[in-house]
């Protein structure tokens, strides 16, 4: 085995690591070690058996060779002889060579703090893996460059005929021909690599991070606009792309505003619809933000005020329905848009029509309310409608129940809504179980989903619910930047955010960022989310204080849910996703 370990080895400039988030171009490229890699082996699969036979490697930075790699490998198995023409490689080269126990380790320690590189990728570094967890040592997290996947991007059949090794040799004047030894086909994919990288630095690619997202879809129009991200903070925050006319085309946000920014003009947006919105664009503005759940927040109310065209998420908070449960003489559900003052007890909110009528649905297959649209006189005097007459509803409008009776049926429903919905599970388990026994699975199926809808809404409901009701909810949790973020939620909506700062006093900062806090007036209605807020927003507060590591600093109110609640039932009946985490 000839090793060279070239000085410096490559490692990371433990100073770039504490500048590099200032650097808004990412790690520039010319300073990048790169370790080029190859195998040779005995079949196209480790977890089928294969082995391999051959390492060759090659270290380079800025276009400089710092060291090279090389050695056969005892597969401790016969080399087949189609691949020992293929290759040259044969029983008797390898018999006294060393095995993979001991060349992977040499290895490793030869590509510490570079990037690694290989034509196929997959292949090369899945068997390097493959062997390691063998051996049960540790893979280093490698960042990791294929020269397949980018030639497939940038090259085109007037360069080379295919994106083979040998094809991109040719086609980039490479000084060593492959030929199916390691060091070969490694010397030549040092010189696909930079012949790829002078064909992508005039597209503008300039860092590691462009390299490895770069796409062709990402026009050079679009790339010469990543001057538009220039002065925007490196901090969280809500980014407004804008056209000529200041119209706002897309809101977004990001915990590092300035890179997600750069991002659109050089990295992997492949997304039609953003390439369409970013050659629109003329400039961008940036709402800096104290923390990532205050830029969250700020998102949803840019984009529910602007309604941006390019953004399919939350334009619309306003359209939601919910299942309202009248407070009248004789109590019926309904579907409505708007939670208001009117003292009745709401369900939801349902992201779509649809799914807020398959609740409907269970609620009316468990409680015979009446349906009938319509205020009735506390003394009736209707004719009973079908649903009476097939047993589905008590029928008030023709004096069959009175008015004790279907006040205790309706207690019972608002428990369920509010409280404990074991009722309607009980009851639709009871119908599908029953359908399924009869083979009617299409039917159980429809009962299934109406289920799910309904214990979806009522889990949703109980957890806005328990914080809409709190005036003010004070909480503090150290973030990943191990900074303690501080949050001020008054009727579930957030009223000021904070970042307690280094050697300041924590009890005067939080008294002083609750006394600057938003005023947010009691809010009309009883449950769920109301005008204080949209559900999307009291949603992505709730995660934030329902994460590890929270701590209450003041709660005004009680900040409860019902243990018997719906969230227990959540896990077994939800099949369907949540409308506010559609795409």
């Amino acid at each position: 085995m000839s090793t060279t370990m070239p000085t410096p080895t490559g490692r990371a400039d433990p100073r770039w690591e504490a500048q590099r988030s200032f650097d808004e171009l990412g790690r520039s490229l010319a300073g990048i070690t790169f370790c080029v890699v190859d195998l040779e082996t005995t079949g196209g699969s480790a977890q089928a058996g294969s082995r391999i036979t051959e390492v060759g490697a090659v270290k380079v930075r800025g276009g400089e060779v710092l060291g090279e790699f090389q050695t056969l490998v005892n597969p401790h198995t016969e080399i087949p002889a189609f691949i020992a023409v293929l290759t040259g490689i044969s029983n008797s080269m390898v018999s006294d060579a060393p095995p993979i126990e001991s060349v992977l380790p040499a290895f490793l320690e030869f590509a510490a703090g570079c990037v690694l590189v290989a034509h196929n990728a997959p292949f090369d570094v899945g068997f390097l893996k493959h062997f390691a967890a063998e051996q049960g040592r540790p893979w280093p997290a490698f960042e990791v460059v294929d020269t397949a996947v980018l030639a497939r991007r940038v090259i085109t059949r007037e360069d080379a005929p295919n994106c083979k090794l040998s094809s991109l040799a040719k086609a980039f004047r490479s000084t060593t021909t492959p030929n199916h030894r390691a060091l070969s086909d490694a010397r030549a994919t040092v010189d696909v690599l930079h012949g790829l990288m002078e064909r992508v630095g005039a597209l503008g690619v300039q860092t590691l991070e462009e390299l490895q997202t770069f796409s062709s879809r990402v026009t050079s129009a679009q790339r010469r606009k990543r001057h538009l991200a220039d002065g925007l903070p490196h901090s969280p925050g809500v980014y407004l792309f804008k056209d000529d006319a200041d119209r706002i085309l897309y809101v977004g946000t990001s915990r590092d505003v300035r890179t997600r920014v750069r991002s659109y003009f050089t990295a992997s947006e492949t997304r039609s619809r953003m390439g369409e919105m970013v050659r629109l664009a003329s400039h961008v503005t940036a709402i800096e933000c104290a923390t990532p759940l205050e830029a969250e927040v700020r998102e949803l109310r840019l984009i529910a005020q602007h309604k941006p065209s390019y953004n399919r998420r939350s334009r619309h908070p306003e359209k939601v329905t919910f299942v309202k449960l009248t407070r009248e003489p004789w109590p019926r559900l309904s579907l409505v848009t708007k939670v208001l003052d009117d003292e009745a007890d709401y369900l939801g909110p349902f992201g779509s029509r649809g799914a807020a009528e398959r609740c409907l649905a269970a609620l009316h297959d468990t409680f015979p309310v009446r349906q009938c649209s319509g205020r009735l006189a506390r003394r009736p005097s209707r004719t009973a409608c079908v649903l009476a007459e097939m047993g589905r509803c008590l029928s008030p409008c023709d004096g069959s129940v009175d008015e004790h009776t279907y006040a205790a049926v309706v207690r019972r429903l608002r428990e369920t809504l509010l409280q404990r919905p074991d009722d309607v599970v009980e009851a639709v388990n009871a119908k599908m179980a029953a359908l399924a026994a009869e083979e009617r699975f299409e039917e159980a199926g429809v009962h299934r989903d109406r289920l799910a809808a309904f214990v979806r809404a009522a889990a949703r409901t109980q957890r806005l619910t328990s914080l809409t009701h709190c005036p003010q909810v004070v909480a503090t949790r150290r973030e990943d930047d191990g900074r303690w973020a501080v949050h001020v939620v008054r009727y579930g909506r957030l009223a000021a955010a904070g970042v307690i700062p280094a050697g300041a006093d924590a009890h005067s900062y939080v008294a002083q960022l609750c006394a600057g806090a938003e005023t947010v007036l009691a809010p009309s209605g009883t449950p769920g989310p109301t005008p204080a807020a949209t559900a999307a927003e009291t949603e992505r507060v709730l995660r934030w204080l329902e994460a590890p590591g929270l701590r209450l600093v003041d709660v005004d109110g009680e900040w409860t849910c019902p243990v018997s609640g719906a969230t227990r039932h959540l896990a077994r009946h939800v099949v369907e996703p949540a409308p506010f985490e559609r795409g």
